[in-house]
């Protein structure tokens, strides 16, 4: 009967024969039972939403060490480990204050970039987590869409119900005394006897105050106030102030009238020097009381603290850079000036083999000189101001390309081998224009007779304001800049085939230069704010340039193709390195105004910028077949020979293709070569 009644309790109460009631019946967890959770299900879900998210060429950087320390890698080159169990090396610090404090001047993100101490990377806040860190700073909430003063829902009312809540019969074991409670009770009574269980001490209600620096020693000169900073003393009386100061401590009357007029705070003296025959003759002094008064009021408003001086020799905070004679060849004077031009001189381009030279100018007219002797050899009248002016690179066409207004002209100046000149005649004779003619942005017309004397060989017509020629480096191709709005803004042109198109659908800005790479199918493409480069085969975008400056003004590419320069009006030359960063890798602030134009030497290390001060630095830049080493750029020579016309000074530099040698163009009609 007591066995019956035992499993027939057992089986009502739900537990195990030989198991307390008290103790619940453990439960199996969905995974166990082979069951997946929904808690499971969700994790997938998100797992398989982030990596489709992902894309091939990002690499999985988490630290996934888990709930660590990261104090204990502090010794170690890695700071945690990846899915894979491969280590996550923290990224390389070689950036020093001085390069911190650069970032922070030209980075306008750097107030809301943090370092991720998990991965030890740089990420910049978006808006919504500034938003976030700054509600939590005020105050507030972290979320938006919470309303702390919401109205409160009364779930349990206060009147009494016919029907309770729950009428569910108290358990056996409310009845019967539980037996862990007994064991505690047992436990903590054996530990009373033994005596490891102490009964509280009544507090005594007696304050006690004691001396704060009772143990210091009374005799020291801190001793009571550690960190007490003595005012400064008040400096001692001059010559100047003495009731009979020598002479030449008293002013003049024009001195005296210039002090009159200084204000307050640029004074050298708050008195005026007098001379009295005796010590019995001086007066109350007038100024006493306003004196103290501003002594008082020094000590009280002005606080003092002790500052730890860090003695750093001023020679450690600059770097260690080369000697200028040891990165020679470099210009470093004047030697030919070509005269000339009755007005300034924008443009200018050398010929490929460095032998002759080609020159713009507001006047109207295009001027091809001899490098060597600075003879003008040919002057080809265009009718109006010439805004870029560009020498065909490829060494057999002879062909300038000059923009004039809304046309650009193709010039050929009958210069150098007649074999050249003969055979760029011909190849342009030898077009053949299509039945069908396509419709095109701009429309090539052939010159006429007497043009043809001139010079000119074809003019291809825009009907917008032409603002720069550039060509490619192998020479059938030709980009133009328009000045207009749209997306038409710039052109390329083919020679060979003569057809004109249009790159681009949409504008991103008015476009200031562009550039083809010299290696890659690569286009530069400079805005006002930005640069972006496109592949001309993929017609993508590939990368975008922020210069951190107002605005572009001039661009240039290194004949490798890795690194470029960008000068701007507000007197900034950029560099970016390609490989390394989409930000500026060196920002040299050199000039005092606006730089006009930038420029590579095409076999030395060498980089030029001119700018409105009158003046053309020229720097080194060794640019490193180790990716592992940046970029060496060391300014070297300051050129100066141009005068100011019209706040205008420097507008066009040029390095010679084969000698160390500068040209550049000015305001004041003249083109000057620095060797």
């Amino acid at each position: 009967m007591a066995g019956a009644r035992g499993a027939g309790r057992a089986a009502t109460t739900g537990t195990r024969p030989g198991k307390r009631p008290s103790e619940p019946e453990p439960e199996l967890e969905p995974e166990e039972a082979g069951i997946p959770s929904p808690r499971t299900e969700v994790a997938r879900a998100k797992g398989y939403e982030e990596y489709a998210e992902d894309s091939s060429d990002e690499e999985d950087i988490r630290n996934t060490v888990g709930n660590v320390p990261l104090e204990w890698y502090e010794g170690f080159p890695h700071v945690g480990y990846d899915l894979d169990g491969r280590r996550i090396y923290k990224p390389l610090r070689t950036r020093d204050e001085l390069d911190q404090f650069l970032d922070k001047m030209d980075n306008p993100d750097y107030w809301r970039t943090v370092q991720d101490r998990t991965t030890g990377h740089d990420v910049r806040l978006t808006d919504e987590q500034v938003a976030l860190v700054r509600r939590l700073q005020s105050g507030q909430f972290g979320d938006v869409s919470f309303d702390p003063y919401e109205p409160a829902v009364d779930f349990f009312s206060g009147d009494p119900m016919v029907h309770p809540v729950t009428n569910r019969p108290a358990d056996k074991r409310s009845f019967i005394p539980s037996l862990v409670e007994k064991e505690k009770v047992s436990r903590m009574v054996h530990a009373i006897k033994m005596g490891w269980i102490q009964p509280r001490r009544p507090r005594d209600p007696t304050p006690g105050f004691y001396d704060l620096w009772a143990q210091e020693d009374p005799d020291a000169v801190l001793g009571r106030h550690k960190m007490h900073v003595p005012a400064p003393k008040l400096a001692l009386p001059g010559h100047a102030e003495s009731y009979n100061p020598p002479p030449e401590y008293l002013l003049s009357e024009d001195e005296r009238l210039a002090w009159e007029q200084q204000e307050p705070g640029e004074r050298r003296l708050n008195f005026l020097p007098h001379r009295f025959p005796s010590l019995r003759a001086v007066p109350a002094y007038g100024r006493f009381i306003q004196e103290r008064f501003e002594r008082c009021l020094d000590l009280y408003l002005c606080p003092r603290q002790r500052k730890m001086r860090v003695n750093v020799d001023p020679e450690d905070l600059i770097p260690k850079l080369p000697r200028p004679r040891d990165l020679q060849p470099f210009p470093t004077c004047q030697a030919l000036v070509y005269r000339g031009h009755s007005d300034l001189v924008r443009c200018l381009s050398v010929s490929p083999e460095g032998q002759w030279l080609a020159s713009g100018s507001d006047d109207g007219s295009v001027r091809l000189w001899e490098v060597a002797t600075a003879r003008c050899m040919r002057t080809v009248p265009v009718g109006g101001v010439v805004r870029s002016i560009a020498w065909n690179p490829h060494p057999t066409l002879c062909l300038v390309a000059v923009a004039v207004e809304d046309s650009v002209l193709l010039l050929n100046p009958a210069l150098g081998d007649r074999l050249v000149v003969g055979g760029t005649d011909q190849l342009l004779s030898t077009f053949v224009p299509p039945q069908e003619p396509a419709v095109q942005p701009a429309s090539w017309l052939e010159a006429s007779e007497e043009e043809r004397q001139r010079g000119l060989r074809l003019r291809v017509s825009h009907g917008k304001p032409v603002t720069q020629v550039t060509w490619h480096g192998r020479g059938d191709y030709m980009a133009v800049v328009l000045a207009t709005a749209g997306h038409t803004q710039v052109l390329i042109h083919q020679l060979s085939r003569r057809r004109s198109q249009s790159p681009f659908r949409r504008s991103h800005g008015q476009v200031q230069r562009v550039a083809f790479h010299p290696v890659r199918p690569f286009l530069l493409v400079a805005s006002q704010r930005g640069v972006r480069l496109y592949h001309l085969l993929r017609q993508e975008l590939t990368k975008k340039l922020r210069p951190n400056c107002k605005w572009v003004s001039s661009l240039a590419v290194h004949p490798a193709g890795d690194n470029v320069i960008c000068g701007s009006y507000d007197s900034k030359l950029v560099w970016f390195d390609l490989d390394l960063s989409s930000e500026p890798y060196r920002v040299l602030r050199h000039h005092k105004k606006a730089l006009r134009a930038v420029a590579f030497h095409a076999r030395y290390p060498l980089f030029a910028s001119g700018s409105d001060d009158g003046s053309i630095i020229v720097c080194h830049g060794m640019v490193y077949n180790d990716l592992l080493q940046n970029p060496l750029l060391v300014p070297v020579k300051v050129l100066r020979g141009h005068t100011l016309t019209r706040d205008l000074g420097v507008l066009d530099v040029a390095f010679h293709p084969t000698q160390p040698w500068v040209f550049s163009s000015g305001a004041d009609g003249t083109v000057r070569l620095f060797t």
